[in-house]
């Protein structure tokens, strides 16, 4: 099958492809596309003149390397595939499989002429060994599901229907998520069960291998209840108080175990408040953002959608795939959805909601909170709404035609 081609990740990895003295380390949630963004760099790799013995690649999640459990097994099997001479090019999926497999990638980088190309689903992927040998020497690259306009351009490409009003697109992204497989499937159901299914296989080959959870029903309890308030002001002390109320006696320090596991297996991402007047991060309070919005549907029954945090969501993950830093702005007394801020250290105020056309008091709260903002960095209102406003050099912009568009801020 003819794959789709992620260009926005792949110009960001393009520069590399014959650098052996880093490895490309290539992140994100399980089934969101690592593994078909490897093969594109594959045949990309071929097509500039590379030959098939150059090319190595290892999916060790398939049967036949089941065994491949230890830095040795790792290395003799790499070792088995070396054929001829000349400049190598090594993909391994799922890299985490192996224990110690940090200490063989080292040394064959170390040998040089071989680029090294891995994936991994959690973060536990960059948080031990890899990080203390190879500081300067990896670059990480965090790949998330479709976004709205990948979704869109990957129904166009697999020749799926879709409907000339973007925003009955929209609403179907919102439903089904953006994971790539789900494109393929016609059945909304068919797609829901694809989608708990990645839930459970997160469960058993990420957490479950890398955490003791004794309790299962403490553990799913709190992932379904932050799942269910994605996009909601969320401190440790709140969630505790909101089990209680509901019956569970949990520790404090045991749900914050429970959501860094989450955050570590990449279902959720935290999004930090940042004070707009003192120039620092808040502590205690985040909001939390979900690795795709199926993960919500797949666990509720009720399909109604609460734009608000489902909006958010999209625009967070739309930003951080340009690589912006993001926050959740607080002024005085006012919120600004987020503050981003690039690598050139710019930055750009956004406020997020579904429409500001139907009543005063809305527009007044969504543009208040930038108008407070004294700098001349950009300040944009996203909305759905196709009638756009002019408001003290504020941007009214659409959201689909704006993400369509692949507009930076």
């Amino acid at each position: 099958m003819q794959l789709f081609r992620r260009e926005k990740y792949l110009k960001k990895i393009r520069p590399f492809y014959h650098a052996d003295d880093i490895i490309k380390v290539i992140t994100g949630v399980r089934r969101c596309g690592k593994s078909c963004l490897m093969e594109t760099i594959v045949e990309e790799i071929k097509a500039a003149g590379a030959k098939d013995e150059s090319i190595i690649y290892l999916d060790l999640d398939r049967r036949e390397y089941k065994r491949i459990k230890s830095a040795d097994d790792l290395e003799s099997l790499i070792e088995s595939h070396m054929q001829g001479d000349g400049f190598k090019y090594l993909f391994i999926d799922e890299v985490q499989n192996v224990d110690g497999f940090e200490e063989v990638l080292n040394g064959f980088r170390t040998d040089g002429g071989i680029s090294i190309f891995i994936t991994g689903s959690n973060s536990y992927l960059l948080s031990g060994e890899l990080v203390t040998k190879l500081t300067g020497r990896y670059i990480e690259f965090e790949i998330y599901t479709l976004s709205f306009e990948e979704y869109e351009h990957m129904k166009e490409f697999y020749h799926k229907e879709r409907d000339s009003n973007l925003l009955i697109e929209l609403n179907q992204y919102i439903l089904e998520g953006g994971f790539p497989r789900t494109i393929q499937m016609e059945d909304t159901a068919a797609k829901r069960t694809y989608v708990e299914g990645v839930v459970q296989e997160i469960f058993d080959k990420d957490i479950r291998h890398r955490m003791k959870i004794r309790d299962k029903v403490a553990f799913e309890t709190v992932r379904n209840f932050i799942i269910n308030n994605f996009g909601a002001t969320t401190s440790i002390i709140g969630l505790q108080e909101a089990l209680r109320k509901n019956g569970l006696l949990i520790g404090r320090s045991t749900v914050a175990r429970y959501i860094q596991t989450l955050v570590d297996a990449k279902i959720l991402y935290e999004c930090n408040r940042f004070d707009m007047k003192s120039k620092r991060s808040l502590s205690g309070e985040k909001k939390y953002y979900l690795a795709d919005l199926s993960f919500y549907f797949s666990l509720n029954t009720d399909n109604r959608i609460n734009y608000g945090p489902v909006l958010e969501n999209m625009v967070y993950f739309y930003a951080r795939g340009f690589d912006y830093t993001v926050s959740v702005g607080r002024i005085g007394k006012l919120e600004c959805d987020f503050i981003l801020r690039d690598k050139e250290m710019n930055y750009a105020y956004v406020q997020v909601a579904y429409t500001i056309a139907l009543n005063k008091e809305t527009e007044d709260r969504e543009y208040r909170a930038l108008e407070a903002i004294k700098d001349n960095y950009g300040k944009y209102v996203l909305t759905t709404d196709y009638l756009l406003q002019k408001r003290n050099g504020i941007k009214h912009v659409n959201l689909m035609d704006f993400m369509m568009l692949e507009e930076k801020f």
